[in-house]
């Protein structure tokens, strides 16, 4: 992980259709959104193919950074759906973590 992520608050896949999420891309490097892409697609074929796991830390509009550990079962062009038909704004993606 490149970041430093120290002040994470862990959420459950469960709460994420109750988070309030930013209005603006919470990154700003074009080659950083790229990589946010990319991986995200990656999850996807880990979520579908395999049904794994990983940690996709994320910014609330508050400014909290969380981290949720769940499957990714789609990548869209705005945001991933999780199991259940929840999603999340790619807008509000800071990093996935795979392992």
């Amino acid at each position: 992980m490149n970041a430093d992520f120290t002040d994470v608050v862990t959420v459950e896949k469960e709460t994420i259709s109750g988070q309030i999420f930013p209005h603006d891309d919470v990154l700003t490097d074009p080659e950083a959104k790229l990589k946010r892409r990319r991986d995200a697609e990656r999850a996807a074929t880990l979520g579908n193919g395999y049904q794994g796991k990983l940690d996709i830390y994320f910014q609330t509009a508050d400014g909290v950074t969380k981290r949720v550990q769940t499957t990714v079962w789609a990548a869209h062009e705005e945001y991933i759906t999780l199991k259940a038909g929840t999603t999340i704004p790619l807008r509000a993606i800071l990093h996935f973590e795979f392992y």
